[in-house]
């Protein structure tokens, strides 16, 4: 009988003596050099997942590291998109290289630090305008928002555009001035996040967030609301149950429909989508006009296309939330 692999990272040298051949173990899957997961549990993972892992294997190969942009935002609790290609971290001379998939940055401006979980990583606020300058419009939105709302829970407020102006750095400050101007702790996921710009971007007026209603005795919460024309709007599908849990997702199911039903009794059109409705805009457009929505504004399609991929990862993009 074979033993178990633990399902942590392994160093090379903390790995169980009968997996004496590491790189040909087939139940190992080699992160790095030197770092390696049980193959089973990697398949497991979802892409920013895996990216997490490559980012502490990082930080058990490498000595002290200070993580920035993706690599900060993984271990911070700030969204990522797909897998991004590359580990991020600091560097304390100033000068600038890649070794493998890490790049190192010198940055002429001082980044303020902090710890997630016993890590060295650039704070959330400077993670966030890092982040914003450099991602599709739509995802440094949902970046900023998540920040906000991090930040809002310590009396923090963050102001993404004044910070980022402040500094030597010119990339990216128009972006900046774009997702400030929209940004808001209000939003509750990723999702809504970049429903929200793409909402703008399809022509439609833009919808109140978290608007709450009371009826038959209960209190619900819609994710959009459109007072004018009493519409409601739901961006579905970001971890608001553990699908892992069947007795879990029922029970989500049966609230939700009534909570749908009673809603629907009392105002205008409802409206339901998901994260592929909304990478793929057009079926978007059509759940926002089913329910009564029409665009008042002209179509932005070049913002539009900025959704079908984040050069900065692998693939197409999936969201953590």
């Amino acid at each position: 009988m074979t033993a178990e692999l633990p399902a942590t990272l392994l160093l090379h040298g903390e790995l169980p003596f009968h997996a004496v051949r590491r790189d040909r173990d087939s139940r190992l899957h080699r992160i790095r050099a030197g770092v390696y997961l049980p193959a089973d549990v990697w398949a497991e993972l979802e892409p920013w997942e895996r990216y997490r892992m490559r980012v502490l294997a990082v930080a058990r190969a490498w000595k002290t590291p200070v993580f920035c942009l993706e690599s900060a935002a993984v271990l911070q609790g700030l969204p990522i998109f797909g897998e991004p290609t590359h580990i991020h971290v600091l560097s304390t001379g100033g000068r600038s290289w890649c070794e493998g998939d890490v790049i190192v940055h010198g940055h002429a401006d001082a980044r303020e630090l902090t710890d997630a979980g016993g890590l060295s990583v650039t704070s959330v606020a400077d993670t966030a305008v890092d982040l914003a300058r450099a991602l599709p419009p739509a995802f440094a939105l949902a970046v900023v928002d998540t920040a906000a709302r991090i930040l809002r829970a310590g009396g923090v407020a963050l102001d993404v555009s004044e910070r980022g102006r402040s500094q030597s750095n010119r990339r990216g400050v128009r972006q900046l001035d774009w997702v400030q101007a929209r940004a808001t702790a209000q939003s509750e996921s990723p999702g809504e996040s970049v429903s929200r710009a793409v909402i703008e971007w399809l022509g439609y007026e833009q919808p109140e967030l978290q608007r709450e209603f009371s009826y038959e005795g209960v209190i619900d919460r819609s994710d959009f609301y459109w007072r004018r024309l009493r519409i409601i709007g739901e961006s579905d599908g970001y971890g608001k149950y553990d699908a892992d849990d069947p007795a879990a997702m029922k029970d989500h199911c049966v609230r939700e429909k009534k909570r749908e039903d009673r809603l629907r009794r009392h105002e205008g059109g409802f409206a339901r989508w998901d994260w592929g409705d909304t990478m793929k805009f057009g079926q978007l457009d059509g759940k926002l006009r089913d329910a009564g929505l029409t665009p008042l504004y002209p179509r932005q399609p070049w913002l539009l296309g900025t959704l079908g991929r984040n050069p900065r990862s692998f693939a197409r993009p999936t969201a953590s939330s």
